[in-house]
């Protein structure tokens, strides 16, 4: 059984060329690459010239006739038009606002594409404008994963951009091509070569949340998280002396508050869904809800480290134990929480930070469930 559905997105203007040159390219690799499907981000003007090509004059067809490989239809919704603010089809990126609709059309066929895992995406950057490019590489930066692949397909100069050249047909022939100095000559297609280039980029989708809609707001996004990221520091919560320190600031909390912002703590560090994870940015899997948090099981966890807190005076834990042995108020929670967040913030003068350490709620999901966004490797617990 195949591991991925292997999944080709192209860029493409008015030169059809480097959708069969890449298809061709692939298909040479070791292992090969046959892809499963296509999509081509284009210009209205760059479908009608790709239809009239690959499909009418069956160029696609016979690539795959003459080489053997699986077919790859190419559909209506093969096509993902560039359409600007009103949604009308853009013919070609002429200014500012084509540019921008251009960045927000492609970044959002990626991070749709790169939601699937059982996707492998194969993206070139071989056609378009050079605008696509960029904004095909950072889109991928932003929300690509580690079985995504970026390419430049790089043909040899006479045959590059050739209207009559789709990649190395097996039987040679001539094909006339215009020379370095103006000149036209007809060479044969066996000296035609294609490369495939893979292009290497770091890969942010598991480091930073990218929450934004526009291009432009998930760079400032990603800017923002990194920011905080390189000034973000180390939190270390001692249980003996009641306190918190964050950076150079240390403040104390009342002990069941304590006790309750130590449970959050330990979620991230003892509840990681994904330990290989390199980041906890972006991350809520480690979130509970307060139903979960004010069961039994769970409260004799946190008294445990009420005791702790009260290792002098075992008593106050066993008292604690017996109060909240059919567990805590969902009410008394929500209270704690607050007074836990007013403390912190009066403490940190930083509000960028402060949403690092304070508890936060996530709505996605049908219940709010509630955590810490800071990073596990940056807490300790004495």
């Amino acid at each position: 059984m195949k591991k991925y559905r292997e999944t080709g997105i192209f860029l493409a203007g008015m030169t059809p060329q480097i959708v069969t040159e890449t298809i061709y390219a692939l298909s040479q690799k070791k292992p090969p690459v046959h892809l499963d499907e296509m999509f081509i981000i284009t210009t209205s003007a760059g479908r009608a010239c790709i239809e009239e090509t690959l499909n009418k004059d069956g160029v696609l067809v016979q690539l795959a006739k003459e080489y053997g490989l699986p077919p790859v239809e190419l559909r209506d919704d093969s096509f993902v038009l560039i359409r600007d603010r009103s949604g009308e089809p853009l013919a070609d990126i002429r200014n500012d606002r084509d540019s921008e609709a251009v960045g927000d059309v492609i970044t959002a066929f990626i991070r749709e594409k790169a939601a699937d895992p059982s996707v492998r995406l194969h993206c070139s950057i071989a056609g378009g404008r050079k605008t696509m490019s960029f904004y095909m590489g950072a889109a991928l930066q932003m929300f690509g994963r580690p079985q995504d692949r970026l390419y430049h397909v790089l043909v040899s100069p006479a045959f590059e951009s050739n209207p009559d050249f789709f990649y190395p047909p097996r039987k040679p022939r001539l094909i006339e091509c215009r020379m370095a100095d103006g000149t036209k000559r007809k060479i044969s297609s066996a000296k035609a070569e294609i490369h495939l280039a893979e292009l290497p980029f770091i890969r942010l989708e598991s480091k930073l949340l990218f929450a934004g809609k526009s291009f432009r707001k998930l760079v400032v996004e990603g800017q923002r998280e990194l920011d905080t990221a390189v000034l973000l520091p180390s939190i270390h919560i001692n249980l003996h002396d009641r306190t918190v320190r964050i950076g150079e600031k240390i403040f104390s909390m009342p002990p069941v508050m304590l006790m309750l912002y130590v449970r959050f703590m330990k979620q991230k560090l003892e509840k990681c869904s994904s330990p290989t994870r390199v980041s906890c940015s972006g991350c809520t899997e480690c979130y509970v809800t307060l139903a979960e948090l004010s069961e039994p099981g769970t409260v004799m966890e946190m008294v445990r480290d009420y005791a702790r807190i009260y290792a002098a005076q075992p008593a106050r834990a066993e008292e604690m134990m017996h109060r909240w042995k059919n567990g805590i108020r969902i009410d008394t929670l929500r209270q704690n929480i607050s007074k836990i967040n007013i403390i912190i913030r009066k403490n940190l003068d930083d509000e960028a930070i402060y949403t690092y350490f304070s508890i936060n709620a996530d709505r996605k999901y049908a219940a709010s469930r509630y955590g810490v966004r800071m990073d596990r490797r940056r807490i300790k617990i004495l």
